[in-house]
């Protein structure tokens, strides 16, 4: 499925609710944050040097090589056509290399030709993987959601936070399912829910369920508090990082407001103190947005789609939530991408990348019409100003993709076009203009398709590069069985033992 189409999907799903909200919508009110938890008076944590529990940032250094070689293989032989597996969630440490398959998260080792069986590590799940975050603590944790079994209408109710090192489960919790449409007065009935969400900030694991959200401590699992809405507005996903930002969905109680009209629906985005939950600002998007996403926390960075052609503006707040600058991207001359699939990650933008007090994003393609060559540029974006700012070229038969940050600089994928050069992982200075190499490669038949972010997961850590699909179906009859499910390149040079 296309990610136009998934967004269509996601559109269909919220006019039938919105059927089902008509009514409550016309008698309530406001949205009320009712908040419980333990206040022990933890100060607001600092900005200092990162501790166990913060979600990583790291900074990659350059390779004493220019010539890329594959570090790492995960394929399989024995699909049969039809066969289909989801592939939800993808995570790398120096040496360990992790993906989400169906109902299972497998761990395999760097530097290996892997194939099922071959796993380091196992966590079977009682259901499939129902939702994930991209975020990875300092000590190599992360989490996901899952179904309380393999029925087609099983629940997405659990949360499984886990190491990444040793595969070790190091808790899991149950949480409340939401309904779709359910109101205090109106509670959940069947198996239709709200799409919950998990993300990462300090110490923190935060699920977001529809009904609210609640935060458990890293290390045990114990709640720290918990947030109900009531009214008119939902939680609906949330992301993490350096921050906590919760995304509410809103309805209106406008009762002449045609149920199919863009304003009958609206976004808020509230600021959370992860150590109390207790909401620090909240931002009001303007009505008529049929879209939000969170391509950054901090600084916190708004995504919108006022159309139907994905992203149309990137909204910059400060520190109280207020509108800095508003970033459009004329009508499709720059491009951003977020993630529009069945799982909610609002802040799973692949090739968004914000650093540097700017966000960097790449232009649409462009054809020369002389030599019918192709090409495109990554620019940069005050996020005070909203002006442009250094702008990289990717000259002929070349096409640059933001991927992210490395300390305050750009690491962008350097694509090649004419099946002569090489592709490439660069690294492009805001400050000078400069790019430099980290390493090329060609990608083989089998995994070039492996760029296309709309189905692949693209990562850099610990020096090298990961593709890996997001989802995996068997090949057409009478086609060759091998496919590849994930692939990392690294620099040739020779590493220290």
């Amino acid at each position: 499925m296309t990610a136009a189409a998934v967004r269509d999907k996601r559109r269909r799903t919220w006019l039938l609710v919105l059927l089902a909200l008509v009514l409550v919508a016309a008698l309530g009110t406001g949205g009320l944050l009712l908040w419980s938890g333990d206040d022990d008076g933890r100060a607001t944590r600092q900005a200092e040097a990162q501790s166990r529990l913060d979600v990583r940032e790291t900074v990659e250094k350059q390779p004493a090589s220019t010539v890329g070689k594959r570090a790492f293989r995960f394929s399989v032989d024995d699909m049969s056509p039809g066969e289909h597996y989801e592939m939800p969630g993808m995570w790398a440490t120096d040496k360990i290399f992790a993906k989400g398959i169906n109902k299972t998260v497998v761990g395999l080792a760097v530097g290996t030709d892997a194939s099922p069986g071959d796993e380091k590590w196992k966590i079977p799940l009682d259901g499939p993987i129902c939702g994930y975050t991209r975020h990875v603590t300092v000590e190599h944790r992360t989490a996901v959601l899952y179904r309380s079994g393999t029925e087609e209408d099983a629940l997405c109710d659990h949360v499984a936070f886990f190491d990444l090192d040793d595969g070790r489960r190091v808790w899991s919790h149950d949480f409340p399912v939401h309904g779709v449409g359910a109101t205090p007065e109106k509670p959940r009935t069947g198996s239709l829910q709200d799409t919950p969400s998990v993300t990462l900030t300090h110490d923190t694991v935060a699920v977001t369920w529809g009904g609210g959200t609640i935060a458990y401590g890293m290390d045990r699992g114990t709640k720290r508090w918990s947030t109900k809405v009531a009214g008119t507005c939902h939680d609906d996903g949330a992301a993490g990082g350096g921050a906590l930002l919760v995304r509410q969905e809103c309805w209106s109680g406008d009762k002449d407001l045609p149920v199919d009209n863009w304003d009958f629906r609206s976004y808020k985005v509230r600021a959370v103190d992860p150590d109390t939950g207790r909401s620090l600002w909240t931002y009001s998007a303007a009505k008529g947005i049929r879209d939000l996403d969170i391509p950054s926390t901090d600084p916190p960075l708004l995504a919108v789609s006022a159309g139907d052609t994905g992203i149309t503006e990137l909204l910059s707040l400060g520190d109280r939530g207020e509108n800095r600058a508003t970033i459009r991207l004329q009508n499709g001359t720059y491009t951003g991408e977020c993630s529009y699939e069945d799982y909610l990650v609002l802040d799973d933008c692949p090739t968004i990348a914000v650093g540097a007090g700017q966000v960097f994003l790449r232009s649409k393609e462009m054809t020369d019409k002389a030599d019918k060559t192709i090409s495109n540029w990554v620019i940069g974006f005050d996020l005070a100003t909203g002006n442009s700012t250094k702008k990289f070229d990717a000259g002929p038969n070349s096409l640059l993709y933001p991927v992210r940050m490395s300390g305050g600089r750009l690491l962008a994928l350097r694509e090649s076009d004419d099946r002569i050069t090489p592709t490439g992982l660069v690294s492009l200075d805001p400050e000078t203009g400069e790019e430099t190499p980290y390493f090329y490669f060609n990608l083989p038949a089998e995994a070039e398709n492996f760029t296309l972010t709309d189905f692949n997961d693209v990562l850099v850590q610990n020096g090298r590069l990961f593709f890996g699909a997001k989802s995996v179906t068997g090949p057409a009859k009478d086609q060759p069985q091998w496919v590849y499910l994930a692939l990392g390149i690294e620099s040739g040079a020779e590493k220290n033992p």
